[in-house]
């Protein structure tokens, strides 16, 4: 995963954490805006419950979490390189913070892919190997956020895309805010993390990817049924 790794648990449950999840989940809310379908998977936990999905508008969502990661929370227990889910089910994948948390991102990110439905849509937190953020999980042993094994860079995450034949649909920065615990409240601390300004103007630490699964066939791609079941009810046809 990126799930939530023990260690990562008391950091959420923290001032800085709670605050980076209250500015994430607003920042989906208007990356959602043109998401549309039935189901919606998230790979990986991050932060509390459904956070970080609670604006979106597909009805059907699912949190997939791994167990060698301490993810018990979801609806689903899974490898996320392994998903025991049907090709081509999903309208939406979520991967918040998932790639770098993931032994093997690549992986995950296949996966994300097979999933997916043509056209569906795939949307990637990350940090920022660049910024003040990245120094502090350089120079400290146990990462930071604590467990972090990796940054991945946007510029990374956009050749796996390309390799897989995606269209980026948006890209934005975020996480304005130094590395460091917030004095004022969690709502007043969110604006700082979304937007610089005056009092940071720091390079941004973080960002969110939007991108769209281009499929290209020599015959039209037949229209889905407009219902079909829950994607954690008889899923499970497992990958290969």
């Amino acid at each position: 995963m990126a799930e939530t790794p023990h260690v990562m648990q008391p950091w959420q449950a923290g001032p800085l954490g709670r605050a980076l999840i209250a500015a994430e989940a607003q920042l989906l809310a208007t990356t959602f805006d043109d998401v549309f379908g039935q189901d919606l998977l998230q790979l990986g936990t991050w932060g509390a419950g459904r956070e970080l999905l609670a604006q979106s508008r597909i009805r059907r969502q699912s949190v997939v979490s791994e167990p060698e990661l301490g993810g018990i929370s979801g609806d689903l227990v899974a490898n996320l390189a392994h998903l025991p889910i049907s090709s081509g089910s999903v309208d939406a994948v979520l991967l918040p913070h998932t790639l770098e948390y993931a032994p093997d991102p690549y992986a995950v990110l296949r996966e994300a892919d097979r999933v997916l439905v043509a056209e569906g849509q795939l949307i990637v937190l990350g940090f920022r190997p660049a910024s003040f953020w990245g120094l502090r999980s350089a120079a400290s042993r146990g990462g930071y956020p604590p467990g972090l094994r990796r940054r991945l860079g946007s510029s990374r995450v956009y050749d796996w895309l390309g390799l897989l034949s995606y269209e980026i649909v948006s890209h934005r920065p975020y996480l304005y805010r130094l590395p460091r615990s917030p004095r004022s409240s969690v709502d007043s601390t969110v604006p700082s993390m979304l937007h610089r300004g005056w009092f940071y103007p720091w390079p941004a630490a973080a960002y969110v990817i939007k991108a769209r699964k281009r499929v290209y066939t020599m015959t039209p791609i037949r229209p889905r049924m407009r219902e079909r079941r829950a994607v954690l009810g008889g899923l499970v046809e497992p990958s290969v």
